[in-house]
């Protein structure tokens, strides 16, 4: 756009030079050929005009140390204030933040982009928030980050009550009867043990019958019925909803669950097997882990986003994506939350924020700055030069015209 509108400028002092030489030598042509020298003189007048005025923007015109040019890398911390303060007062406070969410759904827009995010819009912009995270995740010193993560994790786990979100889990459970097919499987790990062990167990009795029993062979005897009593308590637990052990687990873990719940002493000892495997080593050793494939996969996909969102991973974000977009109660209670969520960002480290924008434009040279400004909005800063070549132009073709009638 820069050549074309020098090219611009160029042209009409050409035609400009050409028309005038014509005059010369077609006296008799004075009245087209004076519009068209008016036009072009004019045109060169407000095309250098433009060209001054946008050239001193960003440097000196020619080189020349004209007053009031290069205006961008003179001001430029000014400019970086001026950017900052605007972004705080219409973005970053509180009041304006609550403002601007106000009405806006972003509960519906988010299940949209979630039920479908292969659409070319929501493509576009899925791909550049997961390039973006995958940057953020791969310039981030994986263990200072993993540190920070970890022990904001043992902070969460060291504030949470325990004992009475295990009782309301066993309740919920025991209600719907979602405890029975836990149970079932522990019942069959049960027979699965013994019979694992059936030789120690046989050898165990051996060595505590007495030696009348071991002489009769009542000891083997024994044995057996043990061994046969157990596999067949066992079995009938398991095949049999109603039988009456089922009812004493189920009486033992709704009690176990109403302690959890109320009893101050369970809920000591909760929290103290609670603090003892936070401590544990090989908890750290789980969470360090925990956190690396945790990282590992966000990296996976935020490079690949569309193998994330493939599968049964990307069907069941699609359906909750479809709940949230027609759900109007769900809708409501996201959106009061991200409401709150960025009011509260936006009032502890809305500061931050400015000043981050503030110091990072200052950091910059001032070439740097003018070529970024320049970059995203030169294209329109050359139009502007090529309507001025115009625009005087026809100014110029009006003024003689005026003065053709005149005289």
């Amino acid at each position: 756009m820069r050549l074309f509108a020098t090219g611009l400028l160029l042209v009409m002092a050409a035609a400009f030079l050409t028309f005038r030489r014509l005059a010369t030598i077609y006296p008799e042509w004075d009245v087209p050929l004076g519009y068209a020298i008016a036009f072009t003189e004019a045109a060169m007048v407000g095309g250098l005009a433009d060209w001054f005025a946008v050239t001193a923007l960003f440097r000196r015109p020619l080189g020349l140390p004209i007053p009031h040019t290069a205006i961008i890398p003179v001001n430029k911390d000014r400019i970086a204030d001026s950017m900052a303060a605007f972004l705080r007062d219409n973005f970053l406070t509180p009041q304006v933040v609550a403002r601007r969410l106000h009405g806006f759904n972003l509960a519906a827009g988010l299940g949209g982009f979630l039920a479908d995010p292969r659409r070319e819009e929501q493509s576009r912009l899925r791909d550049g928030a997961a390039g973006l995270l995958a940057d953020i995740l791969e310039s981030l010193d994986p263990d200072h980050m993993g540190g920070m993560v970890k022990a904001g994790l043992r902070r969460q786990l060291e504030k949470v009550d325990l004992a009475p979100l295990l009782g309301q889990m066993l309740d919920n459970a025991i209600a719907g009867k979602r405890h029975l097919p836990v149970l079932e499987s522990l019942l069959r790990k049960i027979g699965e043990v013994v019979e694992a062990n059936e030789p120690m167990i046989r050898a165990m009795i051996h060595q505590r019958a007495n030696t009348i029993m071991r002489w009769t062979g009542l000891d083997e005897r024994l044995a057996n019925g043990v061994l046969d009593g157990t596999y067949r308590l066992l079995a009938e637990v398991i095949v049999q909803p109603d039988h009456p052990l089922r009812g004493k687990i189920d009486e033992a873990l709704t009690k176990l669950a109403a302690d959890l719940r109320s009893d101050p002493a369970m809920r000591v000892k909760v929290e103290r097997i609670k603090i003892e495997l936070l401590e544990n080593p090989a908890m750290a050793v789980w969470i360090d882990s925990m956190w690396e494939r945790a990282r590992e996969a966000l990296l996976r996909a935020a490079r690949n986003p569309d193998k994330a969102l493939a599968g049964s991973l990307g069907n069941s974000i699609s359906q909750f994506g479809r709940t949230l977009g027609e759900d109007a109660r769900l809708q409501v209670l996201v959106n009061r939350f991200a409401r709150r969520t960025l009011v509260g960002v936006a009032s502890r480290y809305g500061s931050e924020i400015v000043r981050l924008v503030s110091e990072t434009v200052k950091r910059w040279d001032a070439k740097t700055v003018s070529d970024r400004i320049e970059g995203a909005v030169g294209r329109d800063l050359q139009f502007i030069r090529i309507n001025g070549t115009v625009v005087g132009g026809l100014v110029g073709v009006a003024i003689h015209t005026v003065d053709r009638l005149l005289l």
